[in-house]
């Protein structure tokens, strides 16, 4: 059958109030643009006519401006999930006008086949190529297209011309039979490919194909400041150690690195460290620092579900694609973040937080406990089943009025029995076979930055002896005196 070409703006009438739309790509990546955009235009018309439109949206992660930023300033999204990073969709959230539940990205494909949330009636996925007999090869992300895509009633294709076709031979799309059959994912080695080339769905069910030519929305990373750069060479100098000491094979193991700034400026530091030897990566977000040590030699194999890459580090992949797709591959992030793979492979997992407390919990999610920031995405699929889980974090913000080290965090992602080792650029806090007031001694000598050190000594003192000391009263008293004065350095512990 003849592919039904036509323009974004007649596939956005397919698109009907009260749908669930799954959208392709992970992070920026291979997220739709045009489509979801004329989807917004379309709400913002029947919303001036007094006439209702939202949607249910269900991505990989993460999407650009087009998708998540249009249809929120919009009001379009009836509920989100699993992961966000636009300013205006947290503006909905935050004020409960959309709906979201954060989730680990591991988890949605199959709670969607689960039936445990509303079914996906639409899937809108990127591709470089789109065949008559129902062929999907998706651009730079995957995320979670190929269940989106078995699962919808009709489909949506935007054939991004930007992204050229040369790109198939680069994924690997495969997903796991549901329990009770359910059987191991075969992945043994972090270049392993155990799937398809490309999306494979009934052609009847694709009801539109728009053409563009859109860039990814990936915006650049700032370049490694001071503090990164020292995070970077603590994590470098923890790994370096631990393989001296006989803790880590002198193999080394394969490399899981969350996105932003500070993991760039650690998979720097690594590449750099030369006694690190060459590894490889098996992650979710592959992202610019990845690409230069890959031509250095120092990444061997990437395994990931986005390019999550600016501009110029895309083109170089685009423009030496036969280089490039010999050692990336890019899967569903039901694989990349798979805990069972992470664990057989035995992951070093280096992940971000928002704040820790002096026991080693960590908030990877919300500001002072309420307001979501961006969401957990794949950190806790990693921290739990890691070989070794290392969470960073500089230890102060907004020039030392916020300290990122506090009594007890203010929501907590992920526990103290799940993260082995905090890193600042103070230090390294190895909290493997530590009671908590061990734990604690070491994150305040190690992590804090001094001009914190004694206050957080002084919680210790006004705290009964216990297995874990804490004084309820005085737990939030920084998170208090920040929403007060907005310096958390005025904090007293005087009740």
């Amino acid at each position: 059958m003849a592919l039904p070409f036509m323009s974004a703006a007649e596939a956005a009438e397919v698109v009907k109030n009260g749908d669930v739309v799954g959208m392709g790509g992970f992070t920026p990546a291979g997220a739709p643009k045009e489509v979801p955009t004329a989807i917004a235009h379309k709400a913002q018309s029947l919303h001036e006519r007094g006439e209702e439109f939202k949607i249910g949206v269900y991505t990989g992660a993460s999407t650009g401006d087009s998708c998540d930023g249009e249809l929120a300033r919009a009001h379009a999204i009836s509920f989100r999930s699993p992961y966000q990073s636009s300013k205006d969709l947290r503006n909905e959230l935050n004020a409960q006008e959309t709906h979201y539940f954060d989730m680990h990205l591991s988890e949605i494909a199959q709670d969607l086949r689960y039936g445990f949330m509303p079914r996906p009636n639409v899937a809108i996925i990127e591709a470089c190529q789109v065949t008559e007999d129902g062929e999907i090869v998706p651009t730079a992300g995957v995320g979670n297209a190929p269940t989106f895509c078995r699962m919808a009633d009709i489909i949506i294709v935007e054939l991004n011309e930007a992204m050229p076709a040369t790109m198939r031979g680069m994924h690997d799309i495969y997903e796991p039979a549901d329990p009770p059959v359910r059987r191991e994912i075969p992945i043994y080695h972090v270049s392993d490919r155990i799937g398809a080339d490309c999306i494979k769905v009934d052609p009847k069910k694709i009801v539109a194909v728009v053409r563009t030519h859109r860039p990814n929305e990936v915006g650049k990373f700032t370049e490694p400041d001071e503090t990164t750069m020292r995070i970077g060479n603590n994590v470098a100098l923890f790994l370096e150690t631990e393989m001296k000491e006989g803790r880590m094979p002198k193999s080394f193991l394969p490399i899981q690195s969350g996105v932003g700034n500070i993991a760039n400026a650690v998979l720097g530091a690594l590449g750099e460290n030369k006694d690190i030897p060459p590894f490889e990566m098996y992650t979710e977000v592959i992202q610019d620092s990845v690409i230069g040590l890959m031509k250095e030699g120092r990444v061997k194999f990437a395994s990931g579900c986005s390019l999550t890459i600016g501009a110029d580090k895309l083109q170089d992949i685009l423009d030496h694609m036969d280089f490039f797709r010999s050692k990336i591959v890019l899967r569903p992030q039901e694989l990349s973040n798979n805990p069972e793979v992470a664990r057989r492979l035995g992951l070093i997992t280096i992940n971000t937080a928002i704040e820790a407390d002096i026991y080693g919990n960590i908030n990877s999610t919300h500001i002072c406990g309420t307001k979501m920031m961006n969401g957990i995405g794949g950190s806790g699929d990693f921290t739990r089943n890691a070989y070794v889980s290392i969470y960073t974090t500089p230890s102060v913000a907004k020039d030392g009025a916020i300290s990122s080290i506090v009594p007890m965090v203010s929501h907590v992602d992920h526990s103290e029995h799940s993260v082995k080792v905090l890193i600042t650029e103070q230090g390294i806090a190895d909290l493997r076979g530590k009671s908590p007031i061990q734990r604690a001694e070491t994150i305040i000598e190690n992590c804090v930055h001094p001009m914190y050190k004694e206050m957080m000594r002084d919680y210790l003192n006004h705290c009964k002896k216990a297995h874990t000391p804490h004084n309820l009263s005085l737990a939030f008293a920084m998170h208090e005196e920040l929403l007060k004065s907005g310096d958390m350095r005025n904090t007293k512990f005087d009740k």
